[in-house]
């Protein structure tokens, strides 16, 4: 019995870190606003980085990366005493990562888990997750795309693990986390494929406050909106004397 309890109480733990969506916490805590409210609505750290704000969008990064490599690294260093294994690691880094991307404590509206899946990797492999880093970063620098980047890494992470350590328990997250990574990211592919998706650095546009209007004063619309009009008094006539 505890070799069914023991990994599906360590995937539940996983699940509810992974569960912890940084990017709204750390925004909350930094009087921000949610960062699912503008941008892309994404609650990850690229898209707190278009509100301006280097050092909320650099905490994100680290604490939703952390989430999914604490768990996996723990499962790894302790889990032996209670029969837990690198099967049971792979498993829980997958749950962290499901947290992410369904978020029980924030109603499972989630971000794209691009961080939290490079934390579980470097956990699972470090040599691996530098890998994927790298073409993370190369893809990033010369396209300016952090979706582009994600998209890739997730696409190259199972092959590399494949050819470098074979297979395992490890290819089988690999893929599924690349798989739902893409899936994630479907409407930046049309983005991409449109042109019009935004680069790294690009501030998210201003949204006008509620009830404004961008219409001109004089324009009719706007003066029947506020029951206002535009109408001029007639001029009195004249009245000659003789």
């Amino acid at each position: 019995m505890q070799d069914t309890l023991f990994p599906l109480l360590a995937a539940f733990v996983g699940y509810l870190i992974g569960s912890l969506s940084f990017a709204v916490i750390v925004s909350r805590v930094m009087g921000l606003s949610d960062p699912r409210s503008y941008g892309s609505g994404n609650p990850g750290a690229t898209n707190v980085l278009r509100s301006g704000n280097k050092a909320a969008a650099i905490l994100t990064l680290v604490f939703d990366a952390l989430k999914g490599y604490v768990p996996v690294l723990l499962v790894l260093h302790l889990g032996a005493r209670f029969g837990l294994g690198e099967g049971t690691a792979a498993l829980v880094g997958l749950a962290a990562f499901l947290g992410h991307l369904w978020p029980v404590f924030f109603r499972f509206e989630g971000g794209k888990g691009v961080a939290t899946a490079a934390g579980v990797i470097l956990a699972l492999n470090p040599v691996l997750g530098a890998a994927t880093l790298l073409t993370w970063a190369a893809i990033a620098y010369f396209t300016r795309y952090s979706s582009l980047a994600a998209i890739v890494s997730a696409a190259f992470a199972p092959i590399y693990e494949m050819f470098g350590w074979g297979t395992g328990p490890n290819v089988g997250v690999l893929v599924l986390m690349g798989l739902l990574l893409v899936w994630r990211h479907s409407a930046n592919i049309k983005k991409l494929m449109n042109g019009t998706e935004s680069r790294l650095g690009q501030k998210a546009a201003a949204t006008p406050p509620a009830g404004s209007s961008k219409k001109h004063p004089h324009d009719p619309e706007a003066a029947q909106a506020h029951g206002h009009s535009h109408k001029h008094p007639k001029k009195k006539e004249r009245q000659g004397t003789k």
